[in-house]
């Protein structure tokens, strides 16, 4: 299957991919449908194999997304080739992604947000995960 002929790949990169990217990512494959292709995945390795922070499950939930079967997964630079975009959730993830990538692969990267970082909501309180939740959603039609 060529580019051409398959769906869109995008990976939607955060610290530890269980707040902001894997909400990221469900929101594009939903509005992407069979358009594109979404994983999520963080810089660190902490978190891997666990599931989505509670509250972003909660804050997902409330705005009809689904994050319940999520598990975290390191970023590395296979995932980065399989990619058509890579889409880093602040400017600290996105120069760290400068650093791993290989150099054909650095013009897919950018931000998710035009200039401008999703806050970490990470050991914040429920209202943070929501309102973090919201620029999410509200930012992800660009990318479609």
């Amino acid at each position: 299957m060529t580019a051409a002929s398959r769906p869109r790949r995008v990976l939607v990169v955060c610290l530890g991919n269980i707040c902001r990217s894997p909400l990221g990512a469900a929101v594009l494959a939903h509005r992407g449908g069979s358009a594109v292709e979404v994983r999520s995945a963080g810089l660190r390795d902490k978190h891997a194999g666990r599931p989505a922070h509670p509250l972003m499950i909660d804050a997902a939930a409330a705005l009809g997304y689904d994050l319940t079967g999520h598990r975290g997964r390191r970023v590395d630079r296979d995932l980065i080739g399989w990619a058509d975009t890579v889409l880093a959730m602040d400017h600290a993830v996105l120069s760290a992604l400068h650093a791993l990538a290989v150099p054909p692969d650095l013009p897919k990267l950018r931000l998710y947000l035009d200039g401008q970082d999703v806050p970490d909501p990470y050991g914040g309180d429920t209202t943070a995960f929501a309102e973090v939740a919201a620029v999410i959603d509200a930012g992800a039609d660009r990318h479609l």
